[in-house]
């Protein structure tokens, strides 16, 4: 279970496949100098309740893997969440979909 850390004052258990993958479509929006809510929901069980976040850059975050070994990234997730994070209502944490092809290595996460 990695952990995705806001400004050193609130924590969001996830595991390290959704933590991968938020952290690229954070990255590049940071990139490009946007701003956005981030809102999820995890489930039952899985690190507490519905939350969201103001996410801007020179905000700190910090992503923290359990393991030391990345995971695939799945691209059809990829362009689900980043089209969330362009909506109005932000990015959400939403399901994975199922990949139309085999998960691909992508060595960019490693450099986030």
């Amino acid at each position: 279970m990695g952990r995705l850390v806001y400004d050193s004052t609130t924590s969001i258990n996830l595991d390290d496949r959704t933590l991968a993958h938020l952290q690229i479509v954070i990255g590049a929006k940071l990139r490009r100098g946007e701003s956005f809510p981030f809102r999820w929901k995890l489930p039952d069980g899985a690190g507490g309740p519905p939350g969201s976040l103001w996410i801007a850059p020179g905000i700190s975050l910090y992503f923290r893997y359990d393991e030391s070994r990345l995971p695939n990234i799945n691209l059809d997730w990829i362009s689900a969440l980043t089209a969330s994070s362009n909506s109005d209502a932000g990015l959400r944490l939403i399901s994975e979909p199922i990949a139309a092809q085999d998960d691909v290595r992508d060595e960019r996460v490693g450099r986030l």
